[in-house]
């Protein structure tokens, strides 16, 4: 089959030909359809994650059919429409696992990091950790929503977010412009701070109150803020426009270094400063009802397959909005 195989150390991928993969027991093979482009897999292409496994196939939001199934597989069969997601396996017997937090697992595996993932025909996915679709659902606009969705709506989940309140998002790609729409639909006001025109333009279009460059200060104390680009300088900005009480969350995988804080500036007050560690299942359970409920549809841009390559890079250079995905033929 035709896979997009990650170049270490040199930022990045080749489209090459590997073996079809077999779906081990417990595992189902799926037939690719979509894939969305993850912030995420610049972060394993570019090196920026410690390496799991060498020439990884990336991609970790996955629509496609069932094609085979593994030995004692009895929850899906061929044919079913599912999705693939970041979280690949938990152990199932760590304390946090058996509290309901297995995304804090030491054994968890993941989607195109510890195993190869959907920049390709054909990936393999644990049944027990995958989505079942309805028929019917649309690839392309689902695909974003196995990832940037779940991991915005974990993220403002841990937000703290009041009623009605103000909201900062600190970026405004993918994940970000999801959330927006969830917090909206609950009566929150949105403050887009972001670079590029084409991440502001799509701010403003989805109503936000204020829409700002990148060292912007809202107009307005926050009652929280989400920051999903990878900037730790942005960590005491945020945190400088939130209100006493506020929290702070940091959505993504990877960060550059966060500069020095000072306590009484920055922290005091009872400003609290939350990270988001993957997601549950229950997490991508929860949040695709939601999404069903809103009619929740990213803004796509759409790559063919043996564009991957550039889709990676438009991400890397800000040169598309909103969410970007991978099409099969």
């Amino acid at each position: 089959m035709r896979a997009w195989l990650s170049n270490l150390g040199t930022g990045t991928v080749e489209l090459s030909t590997v073996p079809m993969p077999d779906p081990e027991p417990g595992e189902v093979q799926v037939k690719v359809l979509a894939c969305g482009v993850c912030r995420t897999d610049l972060h394993v292409v570019d090196g920026e994650l410690p390496v799991h496994r060498p020439r990884v196939i990336p991609g970790h939001q996955v629509v496609g059919t069932v094609s085979a199934i593994g030995s004692s597989v009895t929850s899906l069969a061929v044919g079913d429409l599912v999705g693939a997601a970041w979280l690949r396996s938990s152990c199932g017997d760590c304390e946090w696992c058996r509290s309901g937090r297995e995304n804090l697992c030491p054994f968890s595996t993941y989607t195109g990091w510890d195993a190869d993932g959907g920049y390709a025909e054909y990936l393999t996915v644990p049944a027990a950790f995958a989505y079942s679709l309805a028929d019917g659902t649309d690839p392309v606009a689902t695909a974003p929503l196995l990832c940037a969705g779940i991991i915005g709506y974990r993220a403002l989940q841990r937000s703290a977010l009041p009623p009605g309140g103000n909201l900062g998002l600190y970026g405004f790609g993918s994940s970000a412009h999801l959330t927006a729409q969830i917090a909206q639909a609950a009566g929150a006001r949105i403050f887009a701070i972001t670079r590029g025109e084409a991440n502001q333009n799509l701010a403003r279009t989805l109503g936000a109150a204020f829409v700002g460059g990148e060292e912007a200060t809202p107009p307005e104390p926050l009652d929280s803020a989400i920051i999903f680009a990878p900037a730790g300088p942005i960590v005491p900005q945020a945190l400088a426009a939130t209100k006493r009480g506020g929290t702070v969350v940091t959505a993504g995988i990877h960060m550059s270094d966060i500069p020095a804080m000072n306590y009484d500036h920055d922290l005091f007050n009872e400003r609290d400063l939350r990270s988001v560690t993957a997601n549950t299942r229950a997490d991508g359970a929860a949040f695709l009802r939601i999404a069903h409920t809103l009619a929740l549809v990213p803004e796509v841009t759409v790559y063919p397959f043996d564009k991957v390559d550039r889709a990676l890079s438009d991400l890397r250079a800000g040169r598309a909005s909103g969410s970007l995905v991978v099409v099969m033929p």
